[in-house]
């Protein structure tokens, strides 16, 4: 759905009130985005995303498609690395539970199942 409207929006024209709508939707997006994120995340958005346009003004085109696609590439980025976490975190739980099996199989005085000798 994003990817959709990204295509809508590439393909529209551009005059200065969409600029100006896009900008705001923008500046929005950034404000919403430092709300949820933490510190380190919001300190790299600082250093990274630099106001497009001065109070009033309406950025150009070139401005509005730069700013996207930086937004967007950023944003990619942050999920890369979410989802990279979260692969490392099940990786981990996996191991840990593998070696307590492990671990749990070779302790002594288990009942391993296997039973030598005659029934009674």
């Amino acid at each position: 759905m994003t990817r959709a409207m990204l295509d809508e929006i590439r393909q529209a024209p551009t005059d200065e009130p969409s600029r100006r709508r896009l900008f705001e939707v923008h500046e929005r997006s950034l404000d919403q985005l430092r709300d949820v994120i933490s510190p380190e995340l919001r300190m790299e958005m600082d250093d990274i995303f630099l106001p497009l346009a001065a109070e009033g003004e309406a950025p150009s085109e070139s401005e509005i498609r730069i700013a996207q696609a930086q937004l967007i590439g950023w944003l990619e980025g942050l999920f890369h690395g979410i989802q990279a976490s979260l692969v490392n975190q099940q990786v981990e739980a996996q191991s840990q539970l593998a070696e307590m099996r492990t671990r749990g199989a070779l302790e002594p005085g288990e009942d391993t199942g296997e039973h030598s000798g005659t029934y009674l």
